[in-house]
């Protein structure tokens, strides 16, 4: 092993325990990575012009512009209530079902999904929406934030995702192609989730609850109504999705389309004032703002593995271990399940793919089928103590002390599992994550 070597595997440790110790992720990757090229140039010059010149090039494309596009866009759609009227329209059709809430909230997310792409916020909406009326009916607590908490990644598989844009500027690849790929991937996770429920609600009635059932106290909706109901999630999805596959529209004119749309919707049913307004293009800020810090010191990351030569030398050391692919395959998704375990879903591509991509494409991996494949596993994270943040998101936004962050992970546990089988799936079949492209 070499001076450069030794320097960047020594950071990557580093860094681990600096982000474990509560260190924002952006700031250990852009100063170890300084400090690094520092160490392995012996030229603190060499290293800032690095840093000045990643600030620079790392989100000067207009290509960017899809994240804070796709970011308004989803906020103002949860101010819309239009996850809520998803779910409504979902009940009324899973309603004499055993566990029908369960299946309806993973429907609604699922169609939230497909105009929004953020899981954090599909679990602070469906939290409000969901689960007092899973409650009301009888449902365990358990199984209501559990539900809850599964389907919302959904959010980041269904596209519009954002960890799929991520993943496109940090591989080079199409946002459009890992929308694309992601469609069936997100759909077939959404599939087994249904099915697990009915099989728990019949082989684990005490964990799901349920008994009293909707369909007593409900007014019917006519399909008239229904369809009125879903009109704006569906136009969303048409005209932005539908123009990206299409080819109508570049991913970034989408987001644009979709956030001027969504607007107009907002403005139409009354739901954005002024100080709404205002609010959601705060929060736009604060996404827009952290995911650019997050790949300007990624950029800066992965130029200084580059110059330490570390790629290679990881290339190497597997081909000489006699790894194939599925044993490469099994090592990656294990360290991004550890690293699940402590630091959030962006954190964990942008620590691991710098140094994972140059392998993949060693064993000529399909790299958006390899994005999926992250994601997923990524998305695990969210679920899994003690970082999981989708908990933590349900736990402030319901509120409710009868309801612990223990309650949150258990009631996960099953969820978690199933996602878990989905990505051996996903793994074992590449085709079904590119059948569509």
């Amino acid at each position: 092993m070499t001076w450069n070597v030794a320097v960047s595997l020594g950071s990557l440790a580093l860094m681990l325990v600096l982000i474990y110790c509560g260190m924002h992720v952006a700031v250990v990757l852009g100063v170890l990575s300084f400090v690094g090229v520092w160490l392995i140039k012996s030229d603190v010059q060499i290293a800032a012009n690095l840093l000045a010149q990643a600030a620079s090039d790392a989100i000067a494309s207009h290509i960017f512009g899809v994240v804070p596009l796709f970011v308004l866009m989803g906020f103002v759609v949860a101010i819309a209530d239009i996850g809520k009227d998803a779910f409504e329209v979902a009940n009324q059709i899973f309603r004499k079902l055993k566990g029908g809430l369960g299946i309806a909230t993973v429907a609604a997310n699922a169609v939230f999904a497909a105009i929004t792409g953020i899981s954090i916020a599909s679990a602070a909406v469906f939290t409000r929406v969901a689960v007092p009326q899973m409650l009301r009916f009888g449902y365990t607590p358990n199984f209501a934030v559990g539900v809850v908490a599964g389907s919302s990644v959904l959010g980041m598989l269904i596209p519009p995702s954002l960890l799929m844009i991520l993943y496109g500027f940090l591989a080079n690849q199409s946002v459009g192609a890992m929308f694309t790929a992601g469609i069936v991937p997100g759909l077939l996770l959404a599939l087994a989730y249904a099915v697990g429920i009915v099989v728990m609600a019949y082989v684990f009635p005490s964990f799901v609850g349920g008994e009293r059932a909707a369909a007593d106290s409900d007014p019917l909706m006519s399909v008239a109504q229904m369809l009125l109901k879903l009109v704006p999630a569906l136009l969303l999805i048409v005209i932005c999705l539908g123009g990206i596959y299409a080819g109508a529209f570049t991913a970034t004119e989408a987001g644009a389309v979709g956030a001027l749309l969504s607007l107009i919707i907002a403005l139409a049913r009354g739901r954005l004032d002024r100080k709404k307004f205002w609010q959601v293009l705060v929060e736009t800020g604060h996404v827009t703002v952290s995911v650019s810090f997050l790949i300007i010191c990624a950029n800066i990351y992965t130029r200084m593995l580059a110059m330490s030569g570390t790629p290679q030398f990881l290339v190497e050391t597997m081909a000489g271990a006699g790894l194939g692919i599925y044993g490469f395959i099994a090592i990656y998704v294990f360290i991004v399940l550890l690293l699940g375990t402590i630091i959030d879903s962006s954190s964990i591509m942008l620590i691991c793919l710098p140094l994972m991509l140059p392998i993949a494409e060693t064993f000529q991996l399909n790299l958006i089928w390899f994005g999926v494949i992250t994601v997923v596993a990524v998305e695990i994270g969210l679920l899994t103590p003690p970082f999981g943040l989708s908990a933590y998101v349900i736990k402030s936004t319901l509120n409710d002390p009868r309801v612990g962050l223990g309650d949150i992970f258990r009631g996960t546990a099953p969820f978690t599992a199933i996602m878990f089988a989905v990505l051996l799936l996903l793994i074992a079949f590449p085709q079904l994550s590119l059948v569509l492209l």
